[in-house]
């Protein structure tokens, strides 16, 4: 007998597995449409930009540097990129934003605190933060009780050092001194002279300052005016004791 090969035939294409195909690829493209819908829509887009914090730099400044606009897309760029951008601005000590969804940016502003005034030669107030940052006053503005500084050349590297070191200090110990002058000596390179408000004349350093404070602002509380010393030794002479030797030095 002729024995005749039957050619195997193919299974029939599943139509369960074309219908799958067929489902994912339309939800593929129903995804894509939307987002593409999204994208172009105002949802995706900045609507609402917030800050708070904010005293020295200003609203304008901000932006500018932020690279933030209104209608710029939401998803542009990170939250962490924007907090590096506004930490540039020199009264800027922290920035932290926060996005809520959809088209809100709120942006805290932690700024470097006011540790003195200056007194320019023209009349008007200029503002020394924490870092040495120098921010031109708001015309109005009161001064709070901060010193002011005078006779400070501005690349004086000890004025950034003496700005910090205030700012260190409570405004409860600060608050008797009027004003700080630079009295630079071999021995002490950053050597002040100090004015209060209650007469007193206080000889220290910058780098002494934040340990001597408390002590010193004891002193000036039970003391009859007088000069200070507060440097590695620390001594005190009322102005009627320097009256008195004068006086016994003419005679």
């Amino acid at each position: 007998m002729l024995k005749v090969n039957v050619p195997i035939l193919k299974e029939p294409t599943s139509k369960k597995k074309s219908s799958r195909k067929i489902m994912v690829i339309l939800i593929f493209l129903f995804i894509a449409i939307l987002c593409v819908l999204f994208f172009r829509s105002s949802l995706s887009k900045i609507s609402d930009i917030k800050f708070q914090g904010n005293i020295f730099a200003t609203e304008k400044e901000m932006l500018s540097i932020s690279g933030l606009e209104i209608g710029e897309p939401f998803f542009g760029t990170s939250s962490d990129k924007i907090e590096a951008r506004l930490a540039k601005l020199s009264s800027v000590e922290t920035a932290t934003v926060k996005k809520s969804f959809p088209g809100s940016i709120t942006i805290t502003i932690k700024e470097y605190p006011l540790a003195a005034y200056q007194l320019t030669s023209d009349g008007s107030l200029k503002g020394f933060l924490a870092n040495g940052t120098v921010i031109e006053m708001k015309n109005g503005t009161m001064p709070m009780e901060k010193p002011i500084l005078t006779g400070w050349e501005s690349d004086d590297p000890n004025l950034g050092k003496l700005c910090t070191a205030l700012a260190q200090i409570p405004d409860s110990l600060t608050s008797d001194i009027s004003e700080i002058t630079p009295s630079p000596t071999l021995s002490y390179p950053d050597r002040i002279k100090i004015y209060t408000r209650s007469h007193f004349e206080v000889i220290s350093a910058i780098s002494l300052l934040p340990a001597k404070v408390e002590y010193m602002n004891m002193i000036l509380e039970v003391q009859d005016p007088g000069t200070l010393t507060m440097l590695e030794a620390d001594s005190y002479v009322p102005y009627s004791q320097d009256s008195s030797e004068n006086d016994t030095t003419h005679q």
